[in-house]
This record gives C-alpha cells, structure tokens and sequence, in this order.
C-alpha cells in the first residue's frame, strides 16, 4: 500500500471530512450501502494526513449488481486458497500471499533444484570424454611419500598421469606443472572435494606455500585448472551434496557436505595416500549420481514432505 494517495488534479479539496457537503460519498461509503460511482469524482477529502479519497455524488449512484451463488463460490474458492499451499496442499492460519507456499515447501524447492542440477551435471561430465577429477595431495606433514597428483578420467575411471610433485621451486615441481598445463587443456576439471579432510589438498596448493596467506579467487591465467573458490573448476562435494540434500539447519535451502567427522553421515568416497584411488572412487559417485543410484538423504526436505518435484516460487 503506498505511503500516501495524492491529489487529482482540478477537483476541489476538502481537508476535513465535516467540510464535505451532504450528498458527497466515498467508494468505500457507497460500497457499504450496496451502491456503486455512477459518475466521475467531483471532489476529494484528506483523510490520514497525507491521502485524498475521491468523492462521488450519491445521487447518481447506481446499484451494486448482486453476486451470483457461482461467482460466490468461485470467490469463496479463491479466498480458501490464499491459505492452502499449492504445492503439499496444506492449510496455514495466516493467507500465503505471492506464490502461495508454506514455509516448509519453500525450503524443499530450492533444495530440489540444487539436486536436479547436480544429476544433470554429473549426466554431462560422464557424457564428456575429455572430463576429468583432479586429485592432488599436497600435505607438508605427509611428506615425502604422500606429496602428489593424480588426473583420473570421469568417463571410463582410468589414471591418465599420476606423479609425485616434489618440492616447491624444484624443477620436479616445474616440470609436474608444465605436464597438468598441457594434459588439462580444453578439458573440464572436476576437483576432489572441497571441504573435506586437509584444506591443502586443493589443486592451487600446488602453486602456493602452504599457509602463505589468502589465494586470489578466479582463473588462474598460466594454470587454469587450480583456480580457487570459483565455479571455474567443479567439484565433487558441490556435486554431491546438491545431489544428497544435506542441510545444516531445517530452515535452510541450501545443500551443504556434512563435516566428515561428524560420524552418522559417511562420505562416499574415500581419501587415502593412494590418489589414483580415490579419483576412481569420487568419478564412481558421479556415475551412481548420473545413474540416480547415489543414496539421497532419507530427511532430505522434498523427500520428507513426499513431493518429488519442485514448482518455481511465484510461478
């Protein structure tokens, strides 16, 4: 409702309503004894302040024609549904407004969206052949055995270079590069996950010292492939907990990885010293996902609420 109704122009203004003339009627005044305008305004009244009410003259008011019982139904109908959600069907105390959902539903949508959008995502990298997850391990306190990389095709799960990467400024380091630069190119790189175990075994941590301070986010323009904190680069915990519907709080519609550690909720990969290994293992869950034989969250929210398909809100 706007702040305040100004004035039409040319009619005469009244500022108190013991000004208006006998004869002079609101809308709101005729509605309540079943009359309608049968003219245009002929002057306005100030109410609240700052509003002016156009005044219509009652004797030319006409008959409100009375509603039929179809249309009283229909009305009635509509009335009932500011109420139900359309898309569980439920009843709330308090009318829905705009898109008419409950809170419940509109926490499943989002949800459901992030969990089509992964299966279609996870369908089109096992589709791609030049696809491939990128698995690096980078630990200072693994050294030496556990520093390396390992580059494990999606589509067919084969270890298309695997390699120790030696040490920060060494040619070893330098030449492992120049061989990612090369073998990476043109394809699309799906990283191991995110947020899981070290925070160092991300692919820009090969580049980087550890604990050196923030890496700039965006593409990396001589290594692409490690760009940090940016939807360049895929990567499996995004995938699959868009997939799984995962979320920390009931009221939230954003699919989150449950912390590993947390115990009732197992990944489905597995990380190891053995990084060709758990390439193969994380390119498996994008293949049960593309498939839809991945388990989902038995509480996922559009599963807890039985409806499988999400509508837009505001559809």
């Amino acid at each position: 409702m706007p702040s305040s109704i100004p004035p039409l122009p040319g009619l005469t203004r009244y500022t108190d309503w013991s000004l208006v003339p006998d004869g002079l009627r609101t809308k709101t005044q005729l509605d309540r004894q079943g009359l309608k305008p049968g003219s245009d305004p002929v002057g306005q009244v100030l109410y609240h302040g700052n509003s002016y009410a156009p005044l219509y003259e009652e004797s030319a008011a006409a008959p409100k024609r009375p509603v039929s019982l179809a249309q009283r139904a229909v009305l009635d109908r509509a009335r009932e549904l500011q109420y139900r959600c359309r898309r569980c069907g439920t009843r709330e105390t308090e009318p829905l407004g705009k898109g008419r959902f409950c809170d419940p539903c509109r926490y499943a949508m989002p949800l459901w969206e992030q969990h089509d959008q992964a299966q279609t995502l996870a369908r089109e990298l096992v589709a791609d052949p030049a696809a491939v997850l990128l698995v690096v391990d980078v630990a200072p306190d693994s050294l030496p055995q556990a520093q390396g990389v390992a580059v494990v095709g999606v589509r067919d799960r084969q270890v298309l270079y695997a390699a120790e990467v030696g040490e920060y400024g060494s040619p070893e380091r330098g030449a492992v590069l120049d061989r990612l630069d090369v073998l990476l190119e043109g394809r699309r790189v799906v990283e191991e996950p995110d947020s899981m175990g070290p925070h160092n075994r991300y692919p820009h941590a090969l580049l980087h010292l550890p604990n050196s301070g923030p890496v700039a986010s965006g593409r990396d323009p001589l290594h692409p492939w490690a760009a940090p904190s940016s939807h360049v680069n895929q990567s499996v915990t995004r995938i699959w907990a868009g997939w799984f519907g995962w979320t920390d709080r009931h009221s939230s519609g954003n699919a989150c990885a449950p912390w590993e550690w947390s115990g009732d909720l197992p990944m489905p990969w597995t990380r190891s010293l053995d990084l060709a290994a758990d390439g193969r293992s994380m390119a498996g869950v994008l293949h049960r996902i593309a498939d839809g034989t991945e388990p989902v969250w038995e509480r996922a929210a559009w599963t807890v609420d039985g409806h499988g398909v999400g509508l837009e809100v505001g559809a």
